[in-house]
């Protein structure tokens, strides 16, 4: 996060419901910022439709977009609770991106379902000495970032290392590919499904060449993939 918001109280917000990808959000709804809770969470008016209050979906990421013109901020988040104060009702929404401007956002995450492995290096050896892998997939991936579908919970701040698996051919794909990443936010999805939890993944690159062999892994699945 980018610290705690600095946003006047009482400063208008237009509010969208977060956009598939090659879609732009539709900021068809207003609220009002009211204050900062924490580096992570804040609180604005709850938006209304059609005369009444705007249910909030605990899956349901909402963006929330300030400012005017190429000063034009977006803050991505979820809706935690609704929360009373004195006769006026809030929204307490909890941050999973840094801000970022609406029109320059170079990072796009494309919507693919990969498997994938993970662990931490803190880990249990095995019987073989190794580190036993968990497997989840993605929901989305980018050059600098991934959210993942996991059995496992995370705090937000622990670090992992992700395997992506081989794409394509062993002469025109790529090979299976290890990143480091840094959890952003834990979600828990709802039950029946075949994992427990969604996560938000920072990637970390020790230096231009790991950054660089992750721009062409991305590169090679939107095209093999037409994302």
């Amino acid at each position: 996060m980018a610290g705690t918001l600095q946003i006047k109280h009482g400063a208008k917000m237009r509010v969208a419901y977060d956009a598939p990808v090659g879609q732009e959000p539709k900021f068809n709804m207003v609220c009002t910022f009211n204050k900062a809770i924490d580096e992570s969470a804040f609180l604005v008016s709850v938006p209304m439709v059609g005369g009444k209050a705007l249910i909030p979906e605990d899956t349901q990421k909402m963006l929330f977009q300030y400012g005017d013109g190429d000063e034009a901020q977006i803050i991505a988040g979820y809706v935690d609770d609704t929360v009373k104060e004195g006769i006026r009702r809030y929204w307490k929404v909890r941050r999973v991106t840094e801000q970022r401007q609406l029109i320059k956002r170079i990072d796009v995450r494309m919507k693919i379902e990969l498997p994938v492995q993970f662990m931490q290096d803190t880990w249990a050896l095995n019987s073989d000495g190794e580190i036993d892998k968990e497997q989840g997939q993605t929901m989305d991936i980018s050059n600098n970032g991934l959210a993942v579908y996991m059995n496992h919970w995370f705090d937000v701040g622990e670090s992992c290392i992700f395997t992506l698996p081989r794409i394509g051919t062993v002469s025109a794909g790529q090979k299976s590919h290890d990143v480091v990443g840094v959890v952003c936010w834990m979600r828990e999805l709802p039950k029946g499904g075949a994992f427990r939890f969604v996560a938000g993944i920072q990637l970390r690159f020790a230096d231009l060449e790991e950054r660089k062999q992750m721009q062409e892994y991305v590169a090679y699945v939107k095209k093999r993939y037409k994302l």
